[in-house]
């Protein structure tokens, strides 16, 4: 059966770049990335974690923990770090899993069940371990995003979707189109008219099903 949205995320067990975890219990009531990559040591994916690194201070003020995943060992990993932090000017802290096993891109639904690294391999082989993972504190896969080899992963667009699964989290409202933080968003069909201003306050009505209101404030 394929991962899909608001699955339970498969818990595991690892050695990564920073010790030894248990998923789950890693994660605790944090909001969650996982980002994979098929090699240590290649090009865009050194920029991605790059990215990673120099974005640590969002991923903090959104309780974010972010978890890489490379099919090479947790030594590799490491050496692969200096490299990461050479380009980005930001220290790589977070944890890169070592799934040589292949556990975690199978668990994922990233390669198939019968998938193995031959000798010799290239990041060819394990291609379709370019995804991303929102899990939320409750566990639950909210988003999943996979990329080929030759398109660098958008941050910021992650970054946002973040943003919009905190904001709509156990509220009846959901984000429209390139939406970001402070814009309106769109009241719940659950609600009616008058059931949707009672809560949000004055609709703009674009359409009887299209009904804008000020993001709710949380916290």
């Amino acid at each position: 059966m394929a991962l899909r949205i608001n699955d339970i995320a498969p818990d595991f067990a690892a050695q990564t770049s920073e010790g030894e975890i248990r998923f789950h219990d890693w994660l605790g009531d944090s909001y969650g990335i996982i980002f994979s990559h098929p090699r240590d040591f290649t090009p865009v994916c050194t920029t991605e974690f790059g990215a990673v690194a120099q974005l640590a201070p969002e991923w903090e003020k959104r309780g974010v923990k972010v978890l890489g995943v490379s099919v090479d060992s947790a030594e590799d990993h490491r050496k692969w770090k200096r490299d990461i932090e050479a380009f980005a000017g930001s220290p790589a802290d977070f944890a890169i899993v070592d799934d040589t096993d292949l556990t975690v891109a199978k668990l994922y639904d990233m390669l198939p069940a019968d998938a193995y690294l031959p000798d010799g391999r290239t990041a060819n082989d394990s291609a379709t371990v370019r995804t991303v993972y929102i899990i939320g504190p409750d566990k639950k896969v909210r988003l999943m995003l996979t990329y080929p080899m030759s398109v660098g992963r958008n941050f910021a667009e992650i970054l946002r979707a973040v943003d919009a699964i905190q904001a709509t989290d156990g509220v009846p409202v959901a984000t429209p189109a390139n939406w970001v933080p402070g814009q309106d968003v769109i009241a719940a069909l659950s609600l009616s008219d008058e059931q949707a201003e009672q809560r949000f306050g004055k609709l703009d009505k674009k359409l009887p099903y299209l009904r804008f209101v000020p993001q709710p404030r949380k916290g």
